[in-house]
């Protein structure tokens, strides 16, 4: 059974969790690429907040790309698995190769999403971090660790639904986590969505240009 009949579907409903924050203007609304963005771009219409983007990307091992020792996220920012590290001997040089591959995706990314808008401020901002649901929650951790670095006032994750044990770990991480529906068994982001078609690069640009277009140049 569905809870959601789309991704805009969950955004709506979650957006109602939001409204105190109508009109604030120390609050950003930042989506997970991609199937975050459209469920952000309804939580920043509704309580008319800035909508940008938090890009992550997994640091796969050298020979074993799907082994994660880290991941990077936008500006560069990194969380490392130090067990990893040390279990396979790990060293700089190695991070930092297979690093500066995943930052000038993250950088394509980011340019093909973005254009030449500039990211908003982050620094003493209530952030709104936003994804289309959570099952292991491993995207979601290292995007909050991203940004603590960067200094915010508070973090919010919100989620339409999501795996009741990660939720309940993401509230270590984060100083709130706004979850709609802790659905059992869990099992995929998916199954929770009547219409879970794959967001495209193309959708990703559009929901950003538009809600940078309705606020006026917002980041410049």
């Amino acid at each position: 059974m569905s809870l959601y009949r789309d991704r805009t579907d969950g955004g709506r409903q979650l957006a109602s969790e939001f409204l105190q924050y109508k009109g604030n203007k120390d609050v950003v609304v930042l989506g997970l690429p991609r199937g975050g963005v459209p469920v952000a771009f309804e939580i920043a219409t509704e309580i008319d907040a800035p909508l940008d983007l938090l890009c992550v990307r997994k640091l796969g091992t050298p020979g074993q790309p799907e082994l994660a020792m880290g991941a990077i996220a936008s500006g560069g920012l990194r969380v490392m698995n130090e067990d990893v590290l040390r279990l396979l001997d790990i060293g700089e040089e190695e991070i930092e190769a297979v690093a500066q591959g995943e930052l000038l995706e993250l950088a394509r990314r980011e340019k093909a999403y973005r254009g030449d808008r500039k990211p908003p401020e982050i620094a003493g901002k209530i952030v709104i971090l936003v994804d289309d649901g959570v099952a292991t929650g491993a995207s979601m951790r290292v995007a909050i660790a991203a940004l603590r670095q960067l200094n915010p006032a508070k973090i919010i994750v919100a989620v339409p639904h999501g795996a009741e044990e990660t939720c309940t770990q993401l509230r270590r991480d984060a100083d709130e986590v706004v979850c709609l529906s802790t659905p059992w068994p869990y099992v995929a982001v998916g199954r929770w969505y009547q219409d879970f078609t794959q967001t495209s690069d193309a959708e990703v640009a559009e929901l950003i240009k538009t809600a940078h277009d309705a606020r006026g140049a917002q980041f410049e």
